[in-house]
């Protein structure tokens, strides 16, 4: 049987970017789809669904690196002040590029300085379990 590691982090990354590029770049590019009957601009179960997703994601990312590797909190501070980012954009929409922008670079932020927490942790070793 495979033994399959999956790297939380880059998820955690990935879907930040995704928001972001759905955030921004959709409603350019895809400006046709309501002709369509398709509607994933401002879609609010959309919208939050990603918003759940970058949440449970990086919540579970940041968690493991606390407890398996570095038990640092400024990860976990930093991914918290831009997801405030992240649900504050739905409230204010006037304000929703400015906010999607400090969001996604503290969460992408959160998730590298986590990604490098653990590796430079004594338990990042190939030889030890995690």
């Amino acid at each position: 049987m495979m033994n399959i590691k999956i790297n939380w982090d880059a998820m955690g990354i990935g879907t930040s970017v995704a928001c972001a590029i759905h955030c921004a770049v959709l409603p350019i590019m895809l400006s046709f789809l309501p002709i369509l009957g398709i509607n994933i601009i401002h879609n609010l179960f959309f919208e939050w669904g990603m918003i759940a997703l970058a949440f449970t994601v990086g919540s579970y990312s940041l968690f493991h690196g606390y407890i398996k590797h570095h038990r640092s909190f400024i990860p976990v501070i930093i991914f918290s002040a831009g997801f405030i980012f992240l649900v504050l954009k739905q409230f204010f929409p006037q304000y929703e590029y400015l906010f999607l922008t400090i969001a996604v670079v503290l969460i992408i932020s959160a998730h590298y300085y986590n990604y490098r927490l653990c590796h430079q942790s004594k338990c990042s070793s190939p030889h030890h379990q995690h």
